[in-house]
């Protein structure tokens, strides 16, 4: 599933008549380059998610062929869900068990995502979250098998979910990079608690103590949020320096 329903406002003024997934970088819309990347790592059929010119990204898609690939869209534009939201919207498209990849159309990356997915496969775990000990305010506390216990903003103190203590000996901390796997077992969890917009790192968090939501930690992991004016100026730089620019065959 692929994230692409933001309204991009941090994009100002690009965003006023554009969808932030069809900001180019580099000379390429921000989608197109996630979704080659999606494509090369061996994805066949996709999820997007729209709302913000939802229109646009449609006949964005219909221009290409859809790359190729099998591509449903899960149609916002009534109510932006957020990301827990959008993943709930979708899903009669993940019926059955397999699972699947999430990603952000506005984060580049050198993770390897097909290793990330067997990685989940062999796990247990009924999520699996690409993070990385970068430097950031917010941080995903893990124990010592890297499952999932809680979450710290480090500038106020605040702490998730309610009752978490915070123990620098025992969690470890790691930044998030937007990059998941979800398993459809989760589905149970999103009852009538979860309806309308919510966070799926706020419903991760709370269903962490039921359910085994897990980390994969990549140390060497380069990662650029695009979602915003000062990345993405140095965004082009970014993808030859970290040799992720994919192309179409």
């Amino acid at each position: 599933m692929l994230f692409a329903a933001g309204r991009g406002t941090r994009l100002k003024p690009l965003t006023d008549t554009m969808p932030k997934a069809l900001v180019p970088v580099a000379g390429t819309p921000m989608l197109e380059h996630v979704i080659l990347r999606l494509k090369a790592a061996g994805v066949t059929e996709l999820v997007v998610n729209i709302h913000h010119f939802g229109e646009q990204i449609i006949e964005f898609l219909h221009a290409r062929q859809d790359f190729g690939l099998t591509v449903h869209i899960s149609d916002e534009r009534g109510a932006l869900l957020d990301t827990g939201g959008g993943i709930r919207k979708a899903a009669p498209f993940f019926e059955g068990r397999e699972p699947f990849l999430v990603h952000n159309v506005d984060i580049l990356s050198n993770a390897d995502l097909r290793q990330l997915y067997t990685d989940h496969l062999s796990s247990g775990h009924e999520a699996t979250l690409l993070v990385s000990p970068r430097p950031t305010t917010r941080y995903l506390l893990f124990d010592d098998r890297q499952r999932l216990c809680g979450w710290i903003h480090k500038g106020t103190g605040q702490t998730k979910p309610e009752g978490f203590t915070y123990s620098p000996s025992l969690h470890q901390e790691y930044a998030f990079s937007g990059i998941h796997v979800f398993s459809p077992s989760l589905f149970r969890y999103m009852d009538q608690r979860w309806e309308g917009p919510f966070s799926i790192t706020d419903f991760y968090l709370a269903v962490c103590r039921q359910a085994y939501i897990g980390g994969c930690i990549r140390p060497d992991l380069q990662l650029m949020d695009i979602g915003k004016p000062e990345t993405l100026a140095k965004a082009e730089d970014f993808l030859t320096r970290s040799g992720i620019t994919v192309t179409e065959r």
